[in-house]
């Protein structure tokens, strides 16, 4: 079977659990269809470099895919017919990234190289 990476955003208005009900049913979708989910990532509600169907943020989902071509195409039909999905893409790979991902492992990075607040840096400047 083929590798694939499935990513799709979902409009900004749902809650977390819709979203994450969005890879539950593509989930099932490859697996009715012989293939699995391998790793699922939710990159959580990001900015939108332009508007998108009136949306300026997503969420972003992807999904890690062990699956014939034929399970592909169906979880694709379903994507493109969902309302709640503005954008997705499926890129066959020829292996799939061990760890987190890019995006998981820039948010992290993120996260410790912060600047500090305006309140820490007035102490640190002694005022």
């Amino acid at each position: 079977m083929a590798l694939y990476e499935h990513v799709f955003l979902a409009r900004q208005d749902l809650a977390q659990a819709q979203v994450d009900a969005l890879a539950e049913a593509a989930t099932k979708i490859i697996e009715d269809n012989q293939g699995k989910v391998v790793k699922t990532e939710t990159w959580g509600l990001r900015n939108l470099a332009y508007r998108i169907a009136k949306n300026r943020k997503a969420h972003y989902v992807m999904l890690d895919i062990d699956a014939p071509a034929g399970a592909v195409a169906e979880l694709e039909r379903q994507t493109a017919i969902n309302e709640d999905v503005i954008r997705y893409m499926t890129v066959r790979v020829d292996e799939h990234e061990g760890g987190p991902s890019v995006m998981m492992r820039k948010s992290d990075r993120d996260r410790s190289e912060r600047r500090p607040r305006r309140d820490d840096r007035d102490e640190m400047m002694g005022a």
